[in-house]
């Protein structure tokens, strides 16, 4: 329109032309205002020309490769470990539980080990302690169903305690509620904190749903 430059109903035509295309309505009147114009684009948005005005053109650059996503440990299992998360993936959807969760709480507590049995008698592959297998009605702890069926039955619930926080859960797993709610947070046990770490390297989050059924009162110590 002349303002700063010299007036070129040619080339305003043309760009005109352009944002009427691109549904403009504004752009569609001004061009019915110049429809006795031969449209005529600027050099610089002339195809062939864009190199002359602007240099030669940027060498394409590839896309970098995806990272590939380190395989998780529990997607290849030899069979008799393959035995064990089976039966975990068939009965942890009961109990609202990842199954990666509580095979990361196996590999840690018994490595697959049906018949693991610690110094301070804790059980079978989720090595439960009589306390807590009575709690959740296992007879036989040394059975890998009724000690699966417990060890999802207390991740059930202290995931909800803890609302959500797998890292406080694991803490209280290997050292109780009341470790946990005594110090408000993993305890400063050298073997719970390596234990936390082990579980979380293997779970790779810190955040897992819970049942709002078995949720801590608001409030309770422990809770971060």
């Amino acid at each position: 329109m002349g303002r700063g430059i010299a007036r070129d109903d040619a080339r305003a035509a043309a760009l005109f032309d352009l944002a009427a295309q691109s549904g403009h309505a504004q752009a569609q009147g001004m061009l019915a205002l110049l429809k006795s114009q031969v449209p005529e684009l600027p050099d610089c948005l002339k195809p062939g020309l864009e190199a002359m005005a602007w240099g030669p053109p940027e060498p394409p650059v590839a896309d970098a490769p995806a990272p590939e996503l380190e395989p998780h440990p529990f997607d290849s299992l030899p069979h008799w470990k393959q035995q064990v998360a089976d039966l975990v993936h068939k009965h942890a959807p009961r109990f609202g539980v990842d199954p990666r969760l509580a095979l990361s709480v196996i590999a840690v507590e018994s490595n697959f080990d049906t018949r693991a049995h610690s110094h301070k008698d804790a059980r079978g592959l989720m090595q439960l302690i009589p306390e807590t297998a009575e709690r959740f009605d296992v007879k036989d702890a040394f059975d890998p169903l009724q000690n699966v069926r417990g060890g999802l039955a207390y991740l059930r619930f202290l995931l909800a305690y803890y609302r959500a926080d797998v890292v406080l859960a694991a803490a209280a797993y290997n050292a109780g509620e009341k470790a946990v709610d005594r110090y408000g947070g993993i305890p400063p046990y050298a073997e719970t904190q390596a234990y936390v770490r082990k579980v979380l390297s293997l779970y790779r989050s810190e955040r897992h749903p819970y049942d709002v059924r078995f949720a801590a009162p608001a409030g309770k110590p422990g809770l971060r």
